[in-house]
């Protein structure tokens, strides 16, 4: 019943069409396939990496064992002449690079960092060698996808490692993309983390098939919208004790413990009291609330934006599932995923025996604050 967000410590976007501009403070990554202004074939990816010990530290201890799941997540900014279907790839990328501090539109260019052909200009050092006459040398393991203008990057091969999202003219286009090999095998010491680089399809790249732009924010957003590592583990235990469990929707649940306001790198076990509405009626020496009952097992929870009313952290059957003791149901929040000074709202779902579905949502309001 646990997710914890990891935000990034860089990002940058590989721009084929000119292949030593940086844009590693750039607000936007662009993921885009199109024509340049001399109507040649060019794309762009984005190169990702987030704090190798951060993830370290989460997965011991934190996760500490248990069955963990992890995403990649960008939010979408702008897109424009976007097809029916389409999917994006991400791959863990071989090799260091360096952020740099250009912009796409600095004139002139920002020549520092990673860029198409250059994993760190300053250096000198490229994302592979080769020549035009005998092809690119990848080094074992490695390969990358090129144009006349050898790089746009160098990624790990094995096939577990690739991880895609599709997307239809139905779907949401924030990328949500299940990377848990990857971070696996960075946690292993596998493979080092030196990110992820994102892409579209290689029967789209460099073609006329089709022409598009995704633009996601980036790490130097100002926006409520950076991307994020998602990591998720299942640490949930029910034991109800003396309790009952509620079998009616005709309950009221309460959050007795909820202060109001958090610091946004404090954890908060919230404790939720359940009681019937309608007692049955009975004498009694102490409060109804002292004959609590319980939410069944299965029972999630969930965090909106109070203002945008945009879903944070959605329900999830195995990762944000509800416990209980022999006092009441609780769960854990890592407010550290949450952006601060803004207030949030909790919702809570429950499948009851009967099958029905109650969706508890009493205006659970707290803040976060730095």
């Amino acid at each position: 019943m646990a997710v914890y967000k990891i935000f990034p410590e860089k990002s940058a976007t590989l721009f084929s069409f000119n292949p030593i501009t940086n844009t590693g403070l750039d607000e936007i990554i662009e993921i885009s396939t199109f024509y340049s202004i001399d109507q040649s074939n060019e794309v762009s990816r984005g190169i990702i990496k987030f704090p190798t010990s951060e993830i370290t530290d989460i997965i011991t201890n934190k996760v500490s064992g248990s069955v963990f799941s992890s995403s990649l997540k960008l939010y979408l900014a702008n897109a424009s002449e976007l097809p029916l279907e389409y999917s994006l790839y991400a791959y863990p990328i071989s090799g260091s690079w360096d952020k740099g501090t250009g912009r796409l539109g600095n004139v002139p260019i920002t020549s520092n960092g990673a860029s198409w052909k250059y994993r760190n200009q300053n250096s000198g050092s490229q994302w592979f060698s080769g020549s035009l006459a005998l092809g690119p040398t990848f080094p074992s393991g490695t390969t990358g996808s090129y144009s006349s203008s050898f790089g746009g990057g160098l990624w790990h091969t094995a096939s577990i490692y690739e991880s895609t999202q599709s997307f239809s003219s139905a779907t949401e286009k924030d990328i949500d993309i299940n990377v848990s090999n990857i971070v696996r095998d960075w946690y292993s010491g596998s493979i080092n983390n030196q990110g992820f680089i994102i892409k579209h399809d290689n029967s789209l790249e460099f073609t006329t098939a089709s022409k598009f732009e995704l633009k996601y924010f980036s790490d130097t957003t100002h926006t409520i919208y950076p991307p994020c590592l998602e990591i998720k583990w299942n640490d949930s235990s029910f034991s109800t004790g003396s309790l009952k469990v509620v079998t009616s929707s005709y309950c009221v649940a309460v959050i007795n413990n909820n202060k109001g306001e958090y610091q946004q790198d404090s954890i908060q076990q919230f404790r939720v009291v359940v009681r019937d509405l309608y007692p049955s009626v009975a004498f009694r020496t102490s409060l109804s609330f002292a004959n609590a009952k319980c939410l069944p097992s299965s029972s999630y929870w969930s965090i909106k934006d109070l203002d945008t009313e945009e879903t944070v952290i959605d329900y999830d059957t195995q990762f944000t599932k509800i416990s209980c003791d022999s006092s009441s149901n609780f769960f854990t929040v890592y407010m550290n995923g949450l952006e601060p000074e803004r207030y949030y709202k909790i919702l809570v779902k429950s499948i009851l025996s009967n099958g029905e579905v109650v969706i508890l949502d009493r205006d659970y309001i707290f803040k976060v604050i730095r």
